[in-house]
């Protein structure tokens, strides 16, 4: 798979996630954190260099079948299985996708009725 015309900064996963109904950004010594409800569903390392955001197990093996050089396996706990997304070889469409199914897995539904 080539990664040409791939890649997503920081930035651009910035915007993707505060463009959502009800988001935070907390910016902290190691991590950034971003949060709906106090929650959180996306997180970058020191590096800003990969993302962590949440997924059920379902979609987070999906993912991983479709291109495992691009996004792994975080961890998982329950019915939610984190991908940690290597940045660089993602798409902005891919990136869009799952920030927002994740933020969809921890918003209330009053902010998920805002999205439709």
């Amino acid at each position: 798979m080539t990664t040409d015309g791939m890649g997503v900064t920081a930035d651009q996963v910035s915007g993707i996630a505060l463009s959502l109904p009800g988001v935070q950004k907390q910016v902290g010594d190691r991590y950034t954190v971003f949060r709906v409800s106090g929650k959180g569903f996306g997180y970058f390392g020191p590096d800003e260099q990969r993302l962590q955001v949440k997924a059920t197990r379902d979609e987070q093996a999906a993912w991983i079948a479709q291109d495992p050089e691009t996004f792994l396996a975080s961890w998982a706990s329950g019915r939610f299985g984190w991908v940690d997304v290597v940045l660089a070889r993602a798409r902005h469409d891919e990136v869009t996708e799952l920030m927002t199914e994740a933020w969809r897995l921890t918003a209330p539904a009053r902010l998920t009725r805002q999205l439709g």
